[in-house]
C-alpha cells in the first residue's frame, strides 16, 4: 500500500497532461474547485496538482517540463 493516492483502498488515479498548469489552476479555483499543490510533487519531470471528483477520487494534473 502507498499513501500517494490519499486513501488506503485507492489503487488507481486518473492523470491528465496539461499545457499550462497555472492557468488551469486559476480556472478551477475560479469555479470553486479546490486544487492541491505541494512543492515536493514537482520534479525533473514536471509540475503537479491534484483535484478530487465528487466521490473523493483523486485526479492528478501534470505539466511536463519543456
Amino acid at each position: 500500500m502507498t499513501e500517494y493516492f490519499g486513501r488506503a483502498d485507492q489503487q488507481w488515479m486518473i492523470n491528465f497532461q496539461v499545457d499550462d498548469l497555472a492557468a488551469l489552476i486559476a480556472q478551477l479555483e475560479a469555479a470553486g474547485i479546490t486544487v492541491e499543490t505541494r512543492a515536493e510533487w514537482d520534479s525533473e519531470v514536471g509540475k503537479f496538482a491534484c483535484i478530487h471528483d465528487p466521490e473523493g477520487n483523486p485526479i492528478e494534473l501534470w505539466q511536463p517540463n519543456q
